[in-house]
């Protein structure tokens, strides 16, 4: 691998006994071969820089940061659909694909930010690897851990570190959740940083405890048919099934798109169904559309 390659990515190659990048094989470029990871990053580097040059394409010239944004969140949200599908027993080729129009959209953004000299992508990998590393000193240094939630421990305090040795001030234990974040994730990692720090049940009862609790709590605001109290009573609900999810290791926003999957596909069925038996959409009894959903759910476990 030329040096140019790597000093384009900001990074040092991991070297081993052998003098080669640790997982390379510079004859067939398997999956794991650092030296033509960094060839095809600088080729994407490259095309991006065409793109958006002199000569290149108007769509391309005209984006800024604000006009990319839907688009980041799109590529994300397909990154999430194909990483279901794998999990499931899908294909990896529609995963790398999106993966990789995600990384555009990464460099596409590096390279916004370089024309006006900020930074680029060379920073970008730098930033993110100093910061691994430093928050790993249990790998890349001479700490000692138990298990995995010590190693959360210590993530919260060294973020704590830095962001004091930045601010002044360690801020707060819940920062770096984003706002905009779909609810139900939110506050599962709200509650999963607040218990970096030991504000957390000590076992499961007290969690499924808690969310009877707001169950009840709940159906009080039901019968008083409050808007607000309504509101409020259902939002402790879906924070508290959420922390159970945490607590359980089942992610709720994977559990809840799991469920809207197959209702997606059980109502597809439905529809079907009244197609072949040309029942206008409308027209089905609950009966015959129930009958056609527990179909859908037998073929399900078929």
């Amino acid at each position: 691998m030329p040096a140019a390659g790597w000093m384009l990515l900001g990074i040092r190659p991991n070297l081993g006994y052998s003098g080669k990048p640790m997982g390379s094989d510079p004859e067939k470029g398997q999956p794991g071969d650092l030296a033509a990871a960094a060839r095809e990053l600088e080729r994407l580097l490259q095309v991006m820089a065409r793109l958006r040059g002199e000569g290149g394409c108007p769509w391309d010239r005209e984006q800024d940061l604000r006009s990319l944004r839907p688009y980041l969140i799109e590529e994300a949200y397909e990154v999430l659909d194909e990483m279901d599908r794998v999990s499931y027993g899908g294909k990896w080729n529609g995963l790398c694909e999106e993966l990789g129009d995600l990384l555009f959209q990464i460099v596409f953004h590096a390279q916004l930010a370089s024309e006006l000299g900020e930074f680029g992508m060379a920073e970008v990998c730098r930033a993110i690897s100093e910061k691994i590393v430093s928050r790993h000193p249990h790998v890349f240094g001479e700490t000692k851990v138990a298990g995995p939630k010590q190693v959360l421990h210590n993530w919260a305090q060294l973020k704590a570190k830095e962001k004091r040795r930045k601010t002044g001030t360690e801020g707060s234990v819940l920062d770096g959740v984003p706002s905009g974040a779909p609810a139900l994730q939110r506050a599962e990692r709200l509650t999963e940083k607040a218990s970096r720090i030991g504000f957390d049940w000590p076992d499961l009862r007290g969690v499924r405890e808690k969310l009877n609790e707001e169950l009840s709590e709940l159906d009080l605001a039901i019968e008083s048919g409050e808007r607000d109290q309504l509101e409020h009573e259902l939002g402790d609900v879906l924070f508290a099934l959420a922390n159970l999810a945490r607590f359980i290791g089942t992610p709720a926003e994977d559990a809840l798109r799991q469920a809207n999957r197959r209702f997606t596909e059980r109502f597809h069925y439905i529809e079907e169904g009244l197609r072949a038996a040309k029942i206008p959409f409308g027209k089905a009894t609950l009966e015959q559309m129930d009958e056609l959903w527990q179909r859908a759910k037998q073929r399900e476990k078929a």
